[in-house]
């Protein structure tokens, strides 16, 4: 019996091909660390990004290429100095296979080192800063979010289409928030009269900045302020009386995690995204329905990121047959963008973000009456980043 067993072993290893036997039988699992923020504040943030990221794992029955799945997930605690030691863990003692998430650019730039020298895949399913985009760019980094600037870029279109000729920018003072304010100012066509990169992530009294907008009367005011921040700076824009003064314009303040803290003062006050909940293609309608009949709330756009993350992830794998060592193959099926994404296909530019629609989001009520949002009208279609000029990477 026992030389019948080891002569079939012989046989299917000759039909795998040279070496494929060793390189499968060491191959366990996909493993895939995960590094957000689970504490704190904006916990909510990281705890939306996990939720859809399990769900996606659900959805494809919790194997890729065969292989079954396991994810590890770390607590940055929105902290560069944390996020940098629990990246390092993953790397070095979990032996993952993939890195993914970071909401936090600074967190993300303060990681990027490690993960890359050694060969590691990065997935961003949030942050998007320029330096990766542009001079750092790298063959093992892909995002499936946006880089940083693309989202502002499209408000800056938006606030021409309406006939804004000045406009007031304020963001926190952090990768990230200066993206923001240059991504605005790189598209609008008028006059920024006023702005203020505030002290993050700790401050939340924004009566000094608001006080400054109020006296320089510009026709319009950009924040871009997530989380907690988000729901402070809203409550205090609508208690100063300048909503109705100065209309709002802004980039990831308003979202389906903040909603039901903002209530109806985030009624009226436009954004931009590259994703909404009502997107009408397949991939999205059972993605959002499926999220709503677990957790009882829409799913936010950090969400819908990190639920795309496991498309491209397993695209790469099921291209490589579970083969793991095959990072070419897992690199050239990743750049195609093969799966179904929910916010509809797009493509990857040289330097591996996304080029995608953004759309016009506005806040409404739905058939339950709940505050949730909904496109509008698409402001840019096939938005490239600026920074992918000064990316070197040719594929």
């Amino acid at each position: 019996m026992r030389k019948t067993l080891v002569a079939a072993s012989a046989l299917l290893a000759l039909a795998a091909g040279p070496g494929a036997t060793s390189a499968l039988a060491q191959q366990k699992s996909v493993k895939i660390g995960f590094v957000s923020t689970f504490s704190g504040p904006t916990a909510v943030i990281g705890n939306d990004m996990r939720n859809s990221f399990d769900l996606a794992l659900d959805h494809i029955g919790r194997k890729m290429g065969g292989l079954p799945v396991e994810v590890i997930y770390e607590d940055d605690q929105q902290k560069p100095e944390v996020g940098l030691q629990k990246t390092q863990k993953l790397i070095e003692s979990d032996k993952v296979d993939f890195v993914v998430g970071y909401i936090w650019s600074n967190v993300l730039l303060a990681s990027l080192k490690p993960v890359l020298d050694s060969k590691i895949f990065l997935i961003s399913s949030n942050a998007g800063p320029s330096q990766i985009a542009g001079e750092l760019c790298n063959e093992n980094f892909f995002s499936t979010s946006w880089q940083n600037d693309q989202t502002p870029q499209a408000i800056g279109h938006y606030m021409n289409q309406k006939g804004v000729k000045t406009v007031y920018l304020l963001g926190p003072n952090y990768a990230a928030g200066k993206d923001m304010l240059a991504g605005v100012a790189s598209t609008f066509k008028g006059k920024v009269i006023g702005q203020d990169l505030t002290k993050w992530p700790d401050q939340l009294d924004f009566s000094a900045e608001l006080t400054k907008v109020k006296a320089a009367k510009p026709d319009a005011l950009f924040v871009f302020y997530p989380g907690a921040a988000g729901v402070q700076f809203l409550n205090q824009y609508v208690q100063s009386g300048l909503k109705g003064q100065v209309p709002l314009y802004t980039a990831f303040t308003i979202d389906s995690l903040s909603l039901p803290r903002q209530g109806e003062n985030a009624l009226g006050i436009p954004g931009a995204q590259h994703w909404v909940n009502d997107l009408p293609n397949a991939a999205n309608k059972k993605y959002v329905a499926d999220f709503k009949a677990k957790h009882k709330a829409y799913p936010s756009f950090y969400g819908a990121q990190s639920y795309d993350a496991v498309g491209l992830i397993n695209s790469a794998v099921v291209a490589a047959k579970g083969d793991l060592t095959k990072k070419d193959v897992m690199r050239a099926e990743m750049r195609k963008a093969n799966y179904q994404s929910v916010r509809g296909p797009y493509k990857y530019g040289n330097n591996h973000f996304p080029i995608q629609n953004f759309y016009l989001q506005d806040v409404v009520k739905d058939a339950d009456g709940k505050l949730t949002l909904k496109t509008v009208a698409t402001i840019i279609k096939d938005s490239q980043d600026e920074h992918a000029k000064k990316c070197k990477m040719k594929w």
